[in-house]
């Protein structure tokens, strides 16, 4: 038989720490995953935002029609399940039916949608890379340098904002890629609000003055410090930019400074169908509810990220 006296004896502190210690820790963001896993809107969003991007991607293997090919002997044809109206194509199937002049809708919507994501992406990396260093160095240089630059912000947010990018469009002269970057070149503003105002409340903290005490320069702290403890805010921002940024470009093609001819986004398409809803209300209803689905997407990610970045919900 062993010998019990000298079998080791576990006391409940020794246990106790051997499960501490047994178990895995997890990191802040390993754990605002977790949290935005368990948001149903936002995987939900996340999946309907997926699938939109990748019919846009792949929009030619999708239909047998190219986005600006035109047919005049099928022009204003309703969806064959649109109650009311007949099919009047023969050969192949419009699954929107077909525009003014004969382009189906169904491709036109997803080269559309390649249009508008593009530029809410391009032009929230443009207000993002602007707007985070612009309020970053702001808020942690301060004093005269921080109230000029503040100064600055202000007197761009008194123009108007259909002013400023008109101006912009046309020293541009109406350039596809560089609408993008006219559009975020006035998208920087609230962003750099933003986190100046977290810089401010951080640059205060301890281990900043240590970084300062080690000799790290100006430029090393914002880079190493400052911008990767702002990023929950600004991730948060982001996903309510890039909406913001959709619906902006759509304004614009709504009144034509947009996307020219043949390409389209969904702001064109909206513009083209709003004219002709009494006779072709399909030419509004699809473009329409796509742009819909996609800013609620964005808007129920944007919520789920708020909620899992936020380390007072716990």
């Amino acid at each position: 038989m062993p010998d019990m006296q000298h079998a080791p004896a576990y006391s409940p502190k020794a246990q106790a720490i051997e499960r501490a210690q047994s178990v895995k820790g997890r990191s802040l963001w390993q754990d605002a995953q977790r949290r935005l896993f368990r948001n149903k809107a936002a995987l939900v969003s996340i999946a309907l935002l997926a699938l939109i991007t990748l019919m846009a991607i792949f929009a030619p293997l999708l239909s047998q029609y190219p986005y600006n090919a035109q047919d005049y002997s099928q022009i204003g044809c309703a969806p064959g399940w649109w109650p009311g109206d007949a099919i009047c194509y023969a050969n192949g199937t419009h699954w929107f039916g077909t525009d003014a002049v004969g382009q189906d809708l169904f491709v036109r919507v997803l080269y559309g949608a390649r249009v508008s994501l593009a530029v809410g992406l391009v032009a929230t990396l443009v207000s993002l890379a602007i707007g985070v260093l612009y309020g970053a160095v702001a808020g942690f240089v301060g004093g005269r340098v921080d109230a000029l630059m503040m100064r600055f912000v202000d007197v761009l947010y008194s123009l108007p904002f259909i002013f400023f990018v008109i101006v912009l469009l046309v020293v541009s002269g109406g350039n596809f890629f560089l609408l993008f970057i006219a559009i975020g070149a006035v998208e920087w503003l609230t962003m750099a609000r933003i986190v100046r105002g977290q810089t401010l409340s951080i640059k205060q903290k301890e281990y900043i003055e240590a970084a300062r005490a080690g000799g790290v320069s100006t430029f090393g702290i914002i880079r190493r410090h400052i911008v990767p403890n702002v990023l929950g805010p600004v991730v948060v921002y982001v996903t309510l930019t890039i909406p913001e940024v959709i619906l902006a470009e759509s304004f614009l093609s709504f009144l034509g400074l947009g996307i020219r001819p043949p390409m389209t986004s969904w702001g064109r398409l909206i513009s083209d169908g709003a004219g002709s809803i009494e006779t072709a209300p399909w030419l509004l209803v699809f473009p329409a509810t796509f742009m819909a689905v996609t800013l609620f997407c964005f808007n129920f990610i944007g919520d789920g990220l708020r909620d899992a970045l936020d380390p007072k919900d716990r």
